[in-house]
């Protein structure tokens, strides 16, 4: 039985090939992301429709085509006279002649020949390009129009930073919240959350269900959460900062939201220079020196070359965050970030969860400071285990929201992200980042992102941007483009052997969420 949809009647390798559709195929039975096998004369590809079109054999056609009533005749030119056509972009060599079908797939390196016939593709044959669910690989969804299982490998996953990107509501956070239990239920490696919204730790939200049990509740034995609040529920501990913990740095990434000049950032280095860790205690008790105390201010602006408004301006800086109800206030020494590592270090996943502090204010400053302190641990700790020739820390993998806000172009050379970005996991350490707007993500950054998962978006800067550094963009460009609203995604990159359009699977269908040895399931859970 011949089960050919077309055949191969031109393109090229970096354009994609075009496939004529048999007589009996019609172009609407054709859909966009869909996966099709290619059998050349020596070699079997896999591919995927970027595009349909209609095409004439003879121009006269679209000058006079048949009346919309008389159906006889349009059947008579349908498939002879008129024809649908697909493009598709071939990613995979999965079989050849001289070796047969291929254990492993390989990146094409060429195209099938003129007429090489085009079919859809098995649910065997995917199974054997994306494998089946294992100890590493994660059922993460189906590909649209198929029912077969789309597996993630999640070791491969975490090897590199990645990206989840898409507008408000099309399920970023949903699918977000069921990739990091597959991380914590499939790889070897530790998160630390940092919850903008508070979706991952006790309990998050969906606009279906209402409250959702969140990460925590899955697997208590491997999540514990910390809060800025000081008597949250469910909280396993609260994170305060020291004023002594903050450093100039930090100020160079909150400058912007706390509206200081690049004076007044400067100005931060020169009285970390003079004061040592106390820098902060010390201007702001200067601060508050009267006229007729004020030489010591004067001479701190003379000596360091400080302008009156700059430092003024640094001041409210200071006040401003002094003020907030995080900053620990006791004169006792905080002790979060050594809570935070030795709980990494010993394989428990740490979600910190913001509570009323969601504003970008206080979640750029605590995920920036705490994120910069542990990722100097790690680096010790595995500089250390080099020289030594031990092992290494377990990996850890950093998830930020509004990513923008610390790898925008201003600010990605010094934000500790950006730099975790660019090092490509030196250190045994990568970044899971969420966005609405990757247009305001540096480009270099993006790049460098291993796997991207893109929902729905309909700004041409943030798909461009979400698409940078990728091998046949303007392909994909097209498959995002036509994804639905909500709960439809684009995923490819080191993962994966070849780009995927999908549908996650439901929140609450897994029996893959357990701790341990216990055997509920997300139905059991939900079903209390």
């Amino acid at each position: 039985m011949d089960d050919s949809i077309g055949v191969i009647v031109g393109g090229s390798l970096s354009g994609g090939i075009t496939a004529k559709l048999q007589n009996g195929c019609s172009v609407e039975d054709i859909n966009v992301g869909r996966y099709v096998t290619i059998q050349g004369r020596q070699k079997k590809f896999m591919g995927m429709v970027t595009d349909v079109g209609l095409q004439v054999t003879d121009t006269q056609l679209t000058m006079s085509p048949p009346d919309s009533d008389d159906d006889f005749s349009a059947r008579i030119l349908n498939g002879i006279g008129a024809y649908g056509t697909a493009s598709i972009t071939p990613y995979l060599l999965i079989a050849d002649s001289d070796r047969g079908n291929l254990e492993v797939p390989e990146p094409v390196k060429t195209i099938p020949s003129h007429f090489s016939k085009v079919r859809m593709s098995t649910d065997a044959e995917f199974q054997a390009v994306f494998g089946e669910e294992d100890e590493k690989r994660f059922n993460i969804g189906n590909p649209l129009d198929m029912e077969y299982k789309l597996c993630l490998d999640i070791p491969k996953f975490v090897e590199r930073s990645n990206g989840i990107f898409g507008k408000s509501g099309t399920g970023k956070t949903f699918f977000t919240r069921l990739l990091l239990g597959a991380m914590i239920q499939k790889s070897k490696g530790v998160n630390l959350i940092f919850d903008m919204h508070n979706e991952y730790g006790h309990a998050g939200t969906s606009e279906e269900q209402g409250k959702v049990k969140g990460l925590k509740q899955f697997f208590p034995g491997k999540v514990t959460t910390f809060s800025l609040e000081e008597h949250a529920l469910h909280s396993d501990g609260r994170v305060e900062i020291d004023l002594e913990d903050l450093e100039p740095e930090d100020f160079s990434i909150l400058g912007r939201t706390l509206n200081m000049t690049d004076l007044a950032v400067s100005a931060t280095y020169a009285c970390r220079r003079r004061f040592g860790k106390n820098w902060i205690r010390e201007v702001l008790r200067i601060s508050q020196l009267t006229d007729d105390e004020n030489d010591e201010k004067e001479n701190l602006l003379k000596s360091e070359v400080i302008a009156q408004g700059s430092f003024e301006n640094m001041v409210r800086a200071l006040n401003k965050i002094n003020s907030m109800g995080y900053i620990n206030k006791t004169g006792s020494k905080s002790n979060i970030v050594n809570e935070i590592m030795s709980r990494l270090i010993g394989g428990v996943n740490v979600v910190i969860e913001f509570g009323r502090h969601s504003d970008t204010l206080t979640y750029m400053l605590i995920s920036n400071l705490l994120a910069r302190r542990i990722y100097d641990r790690y680096r010790d700790l595995t500089e250390k285990a080099i020289a030594n020739d031990t092992a290494k820390p377990i990996p850890l993998v950093i998830t930020i929201e509004e990513a923008h806000n610390f790898l925008n172009e201003s600010l990605a050379q010094n934000s500790i992200f950006g730099i975790i970005a660019r090092e490509m996991r030196k250190y045994n350490v990568t970044l899971l980042v969420i966005d609405q707007r990757p247009s305001g993500i540096q480009e270099e950054i993006l790049s460098q992102l291993g796997t991207k998962v893109i929902f729905l978006m309909d700004n041409d800067r943030d798909i461009d941007a979400a698409l940078s550094g990728t091998s046949g963009k303007t392909a994909l460009r097209g498959i995002v483009a036509k994804l639905a609203s909500k709960q439809q995604a684009l995923i490819f990159g080191h993962a994966l052997p070849m780009p995927v359009s999908f549908r996650p699977r439901d929140y609450n269908d897994s029996t893959f969420y357990r701790d341990g040895d216990e055997d509920e399931s997300f139905d059991d859970i939900f079903s209390e």
